[in-house]
C-alpha cells in the first residue's frame, strides 16, 4: 500500500491520496460486479471503453472519498511505481475528474496522517433523503457474489499454493460418479458465452508463466479461476466457502482456449 500523498490543494479540500485501483473492461474490483457495466454501474459510471482510475484518499477532516479520473495511464503508472517500492506522488488534475464519490468500495488498511480517523463525509445539503449511502466494503463475515469473487480473486493470486492441494491425477469425474451439478451449470454457461459473447469483462485473461494465461470468467452465481495448461477452479454463491476443483479431462483444454480466444487482456 502506497504512503499518503497530498494534492496539489491545501486544507479541507485536499485529497490524501492512500492508494488507486484501475477500473476498465480488463481489470477492475471484483467486489464491484461480475463484469466491466455492472462494476461500472455500481459507481453511476458510464462503461467506457477506456476505463477510469478509481483514487481512494481523505480529506482534510478525514472523510473518505473515491474520486474517478478519465486519466486511466497516470492511475496505472502510480500503481506500476508503488508495486515496485517507488514513491509516485498522484495529484489528479481538476478536468479529468468524472466523479467524486463519498465513501470507499475497497478495504483500505491505512490512513492519512495528521487528519482525523477515516469516517463517511457528512451529506451535503442539497443532497436530500435520496442520496445514495457513501461506498463501503463487502461484509467479510458473509458470503455473497462480492465474497464469492473476492475468493477467486484470491486463488488467481495465489495459484500454485491452491493448485498443491489438488493432486496431479484429478480427473473431471471419477469413473461411476456424476459431476457436481453446480459445476456442470458453470462449465455449460462458460460454454454459452463460445457462442454468445458475455458484456464485457466477464472473461478476463492474465499473463501466468510460459505461454500460459491465467482465465477468470463469471457468471450468475459462479466464478472460475483457470490456467489455460492446468485445471479450473470454480466457486459457487449456493456453496459457501467452497472452492470446487475441475481437471483437464477431455473437454476443459478446448472449453479454456475458446474462453482465452474471447477473453479481454490488459493492454
Amino acid at each position: 500500500m502506497p504512503p499518503a500523498e497530498s494534492g496539489d490543494e491545501s486544507g479541507e479540500d485536499a485529497l490524501y491520496v492512500l492508494t488507486a485501483v484501475l477500473l476498465t473492461p480488463a481489470q477492475f474490483p471484483s467486489v464491484l460486479g461480475d463484469d466491466y457495466p455492472e462494476a461500472c454501474a455500481v459507481l453511476g459510471l458510464a462503461p467506457y471503453d477506456a476505463g477510469y482510475g478509481l483514487v481512494l484518499g481523505q480529506d482534510g477532516k478525514g472523510a473518505r472519498w473515491t474520486v474517478v479520473t478519465d486519466d486511466v495511464s497516470l492511475v496505472a503508472c502510480a500503481i506500476a511505481a508503488w508495486d515496485c517500492g517507488m514513491e509516485y506522488d498522484l495529484s489528479i488534475h481538476d478536468r479529468t475528474v468524472v466523479a467524486s464519490l463519498p465513501g470507499w468500495p475497497l478495504a483500505v488498511a491505512v490512513a492519512a496522517p495528521g487528519v482525523p480517523a477515516p469516517h463517511d463525509p457528512e451529506p451535503g445539503p442539497d443532497s436530500g433523503d435520496t442520496a445514495p449511502p457513501p461506498l463501503a466494503p463487502p461484509d467479510a463475515e458473509s458470503w455473497g457474489p462480492a465474497q464469492r469473487r473476492l475468493g477467486a480473486d484470491e486463488i488467481a493470486l495465489q495459484w500454485a499454493m491452491w493448485r498443491a492441494q489438488v493432486g496431479d491425477d484429478i480427473t473431471f469425474v471419477s469413473p461411476g460418479e456424476k459431476p457436481h451439478g453446480g459445476v456442470r451449470r458453470v462449465l455449460e454457461e462458460a460454454r454459452a458465452y463460445v457462442d454468445t459473447p458475455p458484456p464485457l469483462g466477464r472473461v478476463r485473461s492474465a499473463f501466468a508463466s510460459g505461454d500460459a494465461r491465467t482465465l477468470r470468467a463469471d457468471g450468475p452465481g459462479w466464478s472460475m479461476v483457470a490456467r489455460t495448461d492446468d485445471i479450473a477452479f470454480v466457486l459457487l454463491d449456493d456453496a459457501p466457502g467452497e472452492v470446487l476443483p475441475v481437471g483437464r479431462g477431455p473437454e476443459l483444454p478446448g472449453l479454456l482456449s475458446a474462453l482465452d480466444g474471447l477473453a479481454v487482456r490488459p493492454h
